[in-house]
């Protein structure tokens, strides 16, 4: 029995990467210092995989970005607007991913969007009908022999197997801007990846692992066609080396039976999320082809339950003559180690399993699994002890609850139309109302105050009184500029969601559990423990000093429950449909007592709807959104019509759900919009939405400050597809990781676009 891990985190167990980085990005430190310190990083992971005696080990799988950037990279699609800067190799990288605003000239960033099912982002390749697909850099090789260095300096006899995106993911995942499409892309990008698997093979590799996700969604023939060409040209090109297809976040369905025909040497597939895959390695598995089966979960944090991959093992080995147990995925989606976690009690402890504790199960699973009597050893008799015990958490009033709520607290009353004649006569906002996400700039000042509260270094009063006097100059801030609904900055807030699991009943925190979300920006999920529900009100108070300092309508901040729950690691002992409903309840216990404090408008977030919307369309509705969207409505149905409701939503692709996100029935819905080119424009007008939006004008994630002419031109463009009565102006997400200098121009500049425009379409009317 062999073991594979399909991925390691790369920032490091105590963020290493994020804080040297972002050290380079301001200048304090060199770039041979922030290699020196990614080389290390490298080292250190391969090593520790090693060291848990790991049959198959991923190197190339560190990022100082980004995977699928790095592939754009590889294969030369950067675009001329980047080539232009005339900047190093690593500053071009990092302007394609981050946008550049300096000497040598003025670009935005690449695209963005989540990685599949994850709250991982990857960066949209872009590829013109003039982009020159060909070799660029050696990337691959030189991490492999970085990582055989030490695989022999551990005198370790595993396989140390380069990962890269494979070719139909990245054809798939590209955006094109001309005429050529992927099919036309297909025969240079085979060419590279050859040339990438000689090179390979010549300094030694035995294996390399091209991941493949796109495979597990819908797939059309067009789609198989492309997948077919690029495989049959590449496996008879890949010379000595052995090539494992991975996949993962669901199964193959669609094109399992081509797969095993193409004569692959190992073939990677997820048994967790894959809800066919072992009915399709049942139907037959061609023989002489390693079966890499994704049994260790490499997205939730809880541990495995060795009886039930011991059954799945047990049939799996009919079906192959090579059997490897790994992860289901990449381990970039957990945090690091529970080694860091010196509060957390050990009876809760036991429960879970970090990345570091992976690769113990896997070893100890192998181990397990060689057994003649595989049920007697002790690491199998202590893992069953600990899924016979029951754990708590249970409520019966939540539960109670959940059993009473009706189909009519779903429906909020009266419906949209006459709810928005109310509102815009008891606001009377201007045309192209203006206003922001939600968060203003956690500054280090904001940080340092919240760590000496949490040490008990300063008072509560101290640490309010602080928080007050940055609300008030928040507020001041935006009154001065002339913002039209205003915010409260959010200056008591760690994060969007663990904020709010901290003030739940029902959740468990850690320390440094921190998971990349996308380039530095890292994550500290909260845990779902058992059933959850609100003590007290979580953020009436800090709205309401904000609001007695205004005559301006102001938004209370909250997250909704589908983000809270998809942004937490999820118990999964319930199905994700009642703990959806219990926080749902929760947070709307929230908007009441908002709205009851004199608060007009309540923003309630769901930034990560389509996130766990399952990658196949025929499950959407039935699997989820016939849960996720009524748990929306439950939060906000039981306010008065003259309560205005928000809701948020970034870095997804929306356009195939937008009669979905319309039906949530809010009263105004923005959106991240400015870094995938307004392209959620045609599919609101097609579907003739209803509810007010406020596409973003600009990307939130650069710290380049966008031109007033920018602004307008954007808002322009929204015109042409929105009625100026359903617009509002906003930036494209919170501003909480952005510098105060870039925050206080850009918004100024968005106020003075917003006026700008204003003006123009009032004189259109005349």
């Amino acid at each position: 029995m062999k073991t594979s891990v399909v991925g390691f985190p790369r920032v490091g167990a105590m963020r290493e990467l994020k804080f040297a980085s972002e050290k380079y990005f301001r200048g304090e430190i060199a770039r041979e210092e922030l290699e020196t310190c990614a080389r290390d990083l490298r080292r250190r992971h391969i090593r520790e995989q090693l060291d848990a005696g790991i049959d198959f080990v991923p190197c190339n799988d560190f990022s100082f970005y980004d995977g699928v950037l790095d592939m754009a990279v590889l294969l030369n699609a950067v675009p001329a607007r980047y080539r232009e800067l005339g900047l190093p190799a690593l500053d071009t990288y990092f302007a394609m991913a981050r946008g550049y605003q300096g000497k040598a000239g003025d670009v935005r960033a690449l695209a963005m969007k989540k990685w599949f099912n994850t709250n991982y982002h990857y960066i949209v390749p872009e590829i013109g009908d003039d982009t020159e697909i060909r070799l660029n850099g050696n990337k691959p090789a030189a991490e492999f022999l970085e990582a055989e260095a030490v695989r022999k300096e551990a005198g370790s006899d595993s396989c140390l197997k380069p990962v890269l995106v494979g070719p139909f993911t990245f054809l798939k995942l590209a955006r094109f801007t001309g005429q050529k499409k992927a099919a036309d892309f297909a025969a240079d990008v085979c060419a590279v990846y050859a040339q990438i698997l000689s090179a390979l093979a010549g300094y030694g590799a035995r294996w390399i692992q091209l991941d493949e996700p796109s495979l597990v969604m819908d797939l059309t023939e067009a789609d198989k066609d492309l997948f077919l060409s690029l495989y049959r040209k590449l496996l008879a090109e890949k010379g000595g080396v052995k090539i494992l297809l991975q996949t993962y976040f669901g199964d193959i369905r669609d094109c399992y039976r081509d797969v095993c025909a193409l004569g692959f040497d190992g073939i990677g597939l997820d048994f967790l999320e894959g809800k066919q895959t072992a009915d399709l390695v049942a139907g037959g598995f061609p023989a002489g082809t390693a079966l890499f089966a994704g049994l260790v979960n490499g997205k939730n944090i809880w541990r495995n339950d060795y009886e039930k991959t011991l059954t799945a093992v047990e049939g799996l080995r009919a079906r192959t003559d090579t059997l490897v147990l790994g992860t289901s995925c990449s381990l970039l989606h957990v945090p690091y180690t529970l080694k860091n976690e010196t509060k957390m009690p050990e009876d809760r402890k036991a429960y879970f399993a970090f990345a570091s504790e992976k690769l113990l199960e896997l070893a100890q699973l192998r181990d397990i699994c060689a057994s003649a009597s595989p049920r007697e050893l002790p690491a199998y008799q202590a893992n069953r002890a600990l899924f016979a015990a029951s754990r708590p958490g249970t409520d019966a009033a939540v539960r109670a609850r959940c059993a009473a709520v009706k189909d009519a607290d779903f429906v909020r009353l009266p419906e949209f139309a006459e709810r928005e004649k109310i509102q815009k006569a008891r606001f009377a906002l201007p045309l192209l109302p203006t206003t922001t996400i939600g968060s203003f700039p956690q500054t280090p000042d904001v940080k340092a105050n919240r760590a000496a509260f949490r040490k008990g270094e300063i008072s509560a009063e101290e640490y309010e009184a602080f928080n007050k006097k940055k609300i008030a100059e928040c507020v001041a801030f935006q009154e001065e500029i002339g913002l039209d609904v205003l915010v409260h900055g959010e200056y008591e807030r760690n994060d969007m969601v663990e904020y709010f699991g901290e003030c739940l009943d029902g959740y468990l925190f850690t320390e440094r559990a921190w998971v990349q979300s996308y380039g530095t920006r890292c994550v500290k999920p909260p845990v779902v423990w058992g059933d959850v529900s609100r003590a007290r009100p979580m953020t009436v108070s800090w709205s309401s000093y904000a609001q007695s300092l205004t005559k301006k309508p102001l938004k209370g901040m909250l997250t909704g429950p589908v983000t809270i729950l998809n942004w937490s690691f999820p118990r999964e002992d319930i199905p994700l449909k009642d703990c959806a409903l219990q926080i749902a309840l929760a947070i709307r216990d929230e908007v009441l007592d908002l709205e009851a404090a004199g608060i007009p408008v309540i923003q309630i977030d769901e930034a990560a709807l389509r996130e766990k919307l399952p990658l196949r369309k025929s499950d959407w509705e039935p699997e989820y959104l016939s849960w996720a969207i009524p748990a929306f409505r439950l939060v906000h149905s039981g306010v008065k019509p003259e309560t205005q409701i928000h809701t948020h939503m970034c870095y997804s692709e929306f356009t195939d759900i937008i009669p979905a996100i319309d039906s949530m029935d809010a009263d105004v819905i923005t959106f991240e919009a400015s870094r995938s080119d307004l392209q959620i424009l045609d599919a609101l007008r097609t579907h003739h939405f209803k509810t007010e939006v406020g596409p973003g004008v600009y990307d939130i994630h650069s710290p380049r400050v966008p031109p007033v002419e920018e602004i307008a031109a954007a808002l322009r463009k929204m015109l042409e597809k929105i009625p100026a009565e359903k617009l509002w102006v906003n930036p494209d997400c919170g501003l909480k990781t952005r510098g105060t200098p870039e925050t206080e121009a850009s918004l100024r500049n968005l106020v003075q676009a917003a006026v700008q425009v204003r003006a123009e379409e009032k004189q259109v009317r005349i």
